[in-house]
């Protein structure tokens, strides 16, 4: 059995078919947590399956690495694989592997890289246009920042202190409970920490761009997080609140008509409001926990694949 293969097999078909399964369903947008769930476990299984073939065609390419890989296993494991069958494809496959491997931490490297550069110059412009008063005290935590601004508009800066920024338009838009609302909306970014998620996913995309899953991936999480977070003020809230200050914060930017611009984001808000005002029923808590459990389990079956052979011999 060239198992290899088989994992790398596996991994095409749920890179292939796991996105058009995902997106083509309904359910993800009435439970984004899990749907994000969801996706990691996808993700992981296929980076599971390059990762355990690369180890594999290693170990039958290379002595040295096939000491490492058996170093523990007990006696008739190694010989079950049958790594002499695998021929002179091993070694290739091996280094392809790894160069995909190295490739996909360089993308992350710059990814993280970017990301801190980015937040770097988003603080140093948020010091110019919100300067300390005299005598006023440094951050120690997190705060809400305060700017002058002529358009309404709200977001957070991530980091080990998060900070809640949000303009003096955007209050006078919003009244009351609406404020609160979106602020909540921002620590449930904060708390969840989706920046990390989306930075994973960002460098995936980025680094295997002709890679579905990948690039649905990102797709669907730059979405997921939003509704996400829009769960989170509207249980505190109300929907009708949020999907107020919804309308408050974009309705100067066209994102309404016909003809909206500004990027997916803003093309997205039509339909965070339209959920908002009429929401679908959430799915019974049975499925989401079979959902749930059965996502947990998707990352396992590349291990089973390559352990076969070897608990076979053990029988």
């Amino acid at each position: 059995m060239l198992v290899p293969l088989a994992l790398l097999a596996m991994g095409a078909v749920a890179a292939a078919l796991a996105p058009r399964v995902l997106t083509r369903s309904s359910w993800p947008d009435r439970e984004p947590v899990l749907a994000l769930w969801v996706w990691q476990c996808v993700v992981a299984a296929v980076l599971m399956c390059c990762v355990l073939a690369m180890a594999l065609s290693a170990a039958a390419a290379w002595q040295a690495v096939r000491e490492h890989v058996f170093a523990t296993a007990p006696h008739g494991v190694e010989e079950a694989y049958r790594l002499g069958a695998y021929g002179t494809w091993a070694a290739p496959l091996a280094v392809l592997l790894a160069c995909g491997g190295a490739w996909t931490g360089a993308m992350l490297l710059r990814e993280i890289r970017d990301a801190r550069l980015r937040l770097r110059m988003r603080r140093a412009e948020l010091r110019t246009r919100a300067p300390r008063l005299p005598g006023e005290e440094p951050d120690t935590g997190g705060r809400l920042v305060v700017l002058e601004g002529e358009r309404p508009d709200a977001w957070w800066l991530p980091g080990a202190t998060a900070q809640l920024v949000i303009t003096t338009a955007a209050l006078r838009r919003l009244r009351g409970r609406q404020l609160d609302a979106v602020l909540a909306h921002e620590q449930g970014h904060a708390r969840a920490r989706h920046d990390w998620l989306l930075h994973c996913a960002d460098a995936l995309a980025t680094g295997f761009p002709r890679v579905p899953v990948f690039g649905s991936f990102r797709d669907q999480v730059h979405r997921l997080v939003e509704l996400a977070a829009d769960d989170v003020a509207s249980r505190r809230y109300g929907r009708m609140t949020i999907a107020l200050a919804l309308v408050e914060l974009n309705e100067d930017r066209g994102v309404f008509t016909p003809d909206a611009s500004g990027g997916p984001a803003r093309a997205f808000v039509p339909q965070r409001v339209q959920r908002l005002l009429a929401p679908a029923p959430r799915l019974p808590w049975g499925r989401r926990v079979r959902t749930g459990a059965v996502a947990s389990l998707v990352p396992v079956v590349p291990l089973l694949v390559a352990f076969v052979p070897g608990l076979a011999a053990l029988r």
